[in-house]
């Protein structure tokens, strides 16, 4: 868990607290902010909870500092059941999370950018059961738009 301070330190520091930062604009409002784990192989992980009756992801954001292989368990704390709409290369993936239970995700997220997941059942998502993973790094010479330079603020 995180502090207030902690939160917007670490939002300043991977760039997220201002418009064309690391993102096209600010990212969700409230939740904690975490960074995801690094193994030696270079997989990340992460976990998520779903908090009881806040319909709430802890983390809400996820900061991968790269993009490659993340796997990312979710827990449903809540009395509810939920699920989870997961973004990954090739394919999105579906974990149906009864109330009380656990599952895992491997997903790939190969390149820099701003991510959604959320729980698209019942009205989850109008609630605020959405998150955000955020993949630091910058998009390869042969990926990017040949067009001028832009200004930046």
């Amino acid at each position: 868990m995180t502090t207030a301070k902690e939160r917007t330190d670490l939002l300043t520091e991977v760039g997220l607290d201002s418009q064309n930062g690391a993102a096209l604009g600010r990212v969700l409002g409230t939740g904690n902010i975490q960074r995801a784990t690094e193994r030696a192989d270079g997989t990340m992980e992460a976990t998520v909870r779903i908090l009881p009756d806040e319909i709430v992801w802890d983390p809400s954001i996820l900061v991968l500092p790269h993009g490659g292989d993340l796997e990312l368990t979710l827990i449903n704390d809540d009395l509810n059941t939920h699920c989870a709409l997961l973004p990954s290369n090739g394919d999105r993936k579906f974990i149906w999370l009864v109330n009380h239970s656990k599952g895992r995700a491997k997903l790939n997220l190969d390149g820099p950018g701003y991510y959604w997941f959320s729980s698209p059942t019942g009205n989850d998502e109008g609630r605020g059961l959405t998150g955000a993973i955020v993949v630091l790094g910058e998009v390869p010479p042969e990926a990017r738009l040949d067009r001028p330079d832009q200004m930046r603020p």
